[in-house]
């Protein structure tokens, strides 16, 4: 199952349970394919020093916003 969105794209991070961690977020790595067959990869905040975990599901292209 291949990776969506290469590295080095920017996403909109959409995660519902916090609006505070919505926002444009940049592909740092893309994560290998585990046992439950859910795309993840790394993903980083301009705003933040660190990097999150994110499944694709979570991701959309900010072109793709409403």
């Amino acid at each position: 199952m291949p990776h969506k969105f290469a590295i080095g794209t920017a996403v909109y991070y959409d995660m519902d349970s916090s609006v505070l961690l919505r926002g444009v977020y940049e592909i740092i790595k893309q994560l290998p394919v585990e046992r439950d067959n859910k795309i993840t990869c790394r993903i980083k905040s301009p705003a933040e020093t660190f990097e999150r975990t994110a499944e694709e599901s979570q991701l959309r292209r900010p072109t793709d916003l409403p």
